[in-house]
């Protein structure tokens, strides 16, 4: 990854951990079965690309842009993505594990996530307004001054949300996450 530059490219099976991969540019690219653990990606741009079985564990994107960047299948363990930029921020993910990550402040209007786990991922402050959550395990997930307006939690699970602290206007939960809405009142359901 020495050029400035990349369009069109596919990275497959690279193996570059803990490497520092700054103010690079990718663009309609697709990264395949590589690991990037620990890669600090600061002020790179990733543009329409597409990473698939991918290790981004704890990979650094300070005032990195992500903008239509899709996640198959990838391992995103404890990543800050709230130090990205903000500007045309737009990611779904599928199938990934993002376990212990932060999506604090992020504007993420509309963004997808299927069959993703979520497990204690900080939500707070952030707009994830028309926003699917589909098969997700949201377990310890943190949702505090969080805009979940017409969110769809449907086939999601193990979330706990608390209506006061959040804009849940129009959102979309099953009967069985019910209890995660009323987890703060301390009521009983049997």
């Amino acid at each position: 990854m020495n050029q400035l530059t990349y369009e069109d490219h596919t990275f497959d099976k690279l193996i570059y951990t803990e490497q520092r991969v700054m103010g690079r540019e990718f663009q309609s690219c697709t990264f395949k079965n590589c690991d990037l653990s620990g890669t600090d990606f600061s002020t790179t741009k990733f543009l329409e690309c597409t990473f698939e079985s991918c290790n981004l564990s704890m990979a650094k994107f300070e005032r990195t842009t992500l903008t239509d960047v899709i996640f198959k299948g990838c391992k995103l363990m404890g990543i800050n993505f709230s130090i990205t930029q903000s500007f045309m921020f737009s990611v779904s993910f599928e199938d990934c594990v993002l376990d212990y990550s932060s999506f604090m402040d992020k504007k993420m209007v509309k963004s997808s996530f299927k069959k993703t786990s979520l497990k204690e991922v900080t939500f707070s402050r952030a707009v994830l307004t028309g926003s699917v959550f589909d098969e997700c395990d949201l377990n310890s997930a943190i949702f505090n001054q969080t805009d979940l307006t017409s969110v769809n939690f449907a086939t999601s699970y193990n979330y706990i949300i608390e209506p006061e602290l959040n804009t849940i206007k129009k959102a979309i939960f099953s009967a069985q996450g019910l209890p995660g809405l009323l987890t703060s009142y301390g009521i009983k359901i049997v």
